[in-house]
């Protein structure tokens, strides 16, 4: 009886502890703008440091992805700020558009600068959290993908005449730029506008970071990292990191790619870097390609988990027994978020603001999955 109860508020909001595994929340399948969409997330660390949310009306569909480090607070204060932002500013702009976008990534990171300012004195280590942003749009039959950070953002196309394309026929196209010094072109990017700076980047522990620190080049917060006036506060030095700056050595500018949807394109993956680090974007393409729609959020996550165990020589059933903290040991927080293309053929007279009339629904992750599930 209990269990016919629950199953109607499942389809809604999803279920956790999927398959026994308690750190796993997940939600099937709903409709958008676009076609349908599934959201997946498996918590590893301690609190849960990625937040994601999808907010629809009948002419747009809005996707955010949000990698926090250092601790939650910046992923869910951008949880909370970004859409109403891009709401603010495509109303005073007439419809969304790149300035738009760059505006609400600004107001962002300002309001966390005025947060971290106004808790400095009792949280000091605010100034060292700050999170990855991945935001996508799809309004008027044009994509809209902004990052910072290394979460990342995938297409699944049907392969043009004499293109190279998995066995299935699909190619995996990627839409984003990881911001990441572990690729060169950004160690790189880096390096040339830290020209008197020596030791901008620096291989530690097995992996290039900023000054040693970071690996990210562009994130929403790590104050500290912009702005050198709290790095060198000794409130802070007792908490952070106490690296000379002399300037910012990472930003917050945000990374945009406009593209029109086409008939060939069949659906979208918006991931943070926990699901890249264990599946190449192929392999991601043609799990989506080869399976039922209904859950395929949680089965990319699934496989994510099955490859991190294998790394480790360990089973998934191992694996998912391991509690929240000890798991960040064997694999990232992961959220996943799979964007089917269904209605981007039809051309339809619509703005591609938000609609200041029309019927909004918005789904976001639990803030933390095992207190989701113990409740």
């Amino acid at each position: 009886m209990s269990r016919s109860c629950y199953r109607p508020w499942e389809k809604c909001f999803g279920d956790g502890g999927a398959g026994g595994d308690e750190l796993l929340w997940y939600m099937d399948l709903k409709p958008c703008s676009s076609g349908d969409y599934s959201i997946a997330v498996v918590q590893a660390n301690s609190s849960l440091e990625d937040q994601a949310q999808v907010l629809t009306s009948p002419s747009a569909t809005y996707i955010g992805v949000y990698d926090g480090h250092g601790g939650p607070e910046a992923s869910r204060f951008i949880n909370n700020h970004l859409f109403p932002f891009l709401h603010k500013f495509a109303l005073e702009q007439g419809g969304l558009s790149e300035e738009v976008i760059r505006k609400a990534f600004r107001a962002t990171e300002d309001e966390f600068l005025h947060l971290v300012k106004r808790s400095w004195l009792d949280q000091p280590q605010i100034a060292s959290v700050g999170s990855c942003c991945l935001l996508g749009a799809i309004a008027n039959n044009v994509l809209y993908v902004a990052n910072l950070g290394d979460s990342r953002a995938v297409l699944g196309r049907r392969a043009r005449n004499g293109e190279l394309c998995s066995p299935s026929g699909v190619v995996a196209e990627r839409l984003s730029t990881d911001h990441n010094v572990a690729v060169e072109e950004v160690r790189k990017e880096v390096e040339a506008l830290h020209p008197d700076d020596s030791h901008i980047v620096i291989h530690t522990r097995g992996v290039w970071r900023i000054k040693g620190i970071i690996q990210v080049s562009r994130s929403i917060g790590d104050i500290y990292l912009k702005k050198p006036e709290f790095n060198r506060d000794p409130l802070f030095q007792q908490y952070g990191y106490p690296v000379p700056l002399r300037r910012a050595v990472i930003s917050a500018e945000p990374s945009i790619l406009i593209r029109k949807l086409r008939p060939h394109d069949m659906f979208l993956i918006f991931a943070s870097d926990g699901l890249w680090e264990q599946l190449t974007d192929e392999a991601a393409v043609e799990i989506v390609v080869k399976n039922p729609r209904i859950g395929i959020a949680k089965r990319l996550v699934r496989a994510a988990l099955e490859e991190a165990a294998k790394k480790k020589e360990m089973k998934y059933n191992d694996l998912k027994r391991l509690e929240k903290g000890i798991r960040r040991h064997f694999h990232d927080d992961i959220t996943v978020i799979v964007i089917y293309l269904d209605h981007h053929h039809q051309e339809t007279p619509i703005s591609t603001s938000m609609d200041t009339n029309g019927t909004f629904e918005c789904t976001s992750v639990p803030v933390d999955i095992f207190s989701f599930n113990a409740d």
